[in-house]
């Protein structure tokens, strides 16, 4: 079963959605992200670790059709991306700015791999996760 760190792939989304002619890195959004939870007094463990993750985190999301290449016209510039319809999803599902963003994140967590394509759009389209009941 794959697991993986929301708040962190939060974070990457975030940073494809604002990254309008910007060169998408995340090793550094990792350390923002290790700093923030410094911040909030949790422990973020191994910095190289969670670099290493987050660039695994980009090509996954890359790969699995979360983000796509920007458009120059949209200011791309070759080195970033746009949240893609399926990335948009996934966005809203575990976005820690929307209450009750826990449940979609559980429900996630209860896949075999939640990220995988088929998986992910499966699980979004239900209602129970879709609307954030029950």
């Amino acid at each position: 079963m794959s697991t993986y760190d929301w708040d962190l792939i939060e974070r990457l989304l975030h940073e494809v959605q604002n990254g309008a002619g910007h060169s998408f890195t995340p090793r550094p959004y990792a350390e923002q992200h290790a700093a923030a939870l410094a911040a909030k007094g949790q422990a973020p463990g191994d910095l190289d670790h969670l670099k290493t993750r987050a660039c695994e985190y980009e090509k996954s999301l890359f790969e699995r059709g979360f983000i796509e290449s920007r458009p120059e016209e949209q200011g791309g510039n070759g080195e970033n991306f746009v949240l893609t319809e399926r990335g948009s999803r996934l966005l809203s599902l575990i976005d820690s700015s929307i209450p009750g963003f826990e449940h979609p994140r559980q429900v996630l967590d209860e896949q075999e791999d939640a990220l995988d394509e088929s998986t992910f759009d499966r699980v979004a389209a239900e209602a129970r996760i879709a609307g954030g009941a029950i």
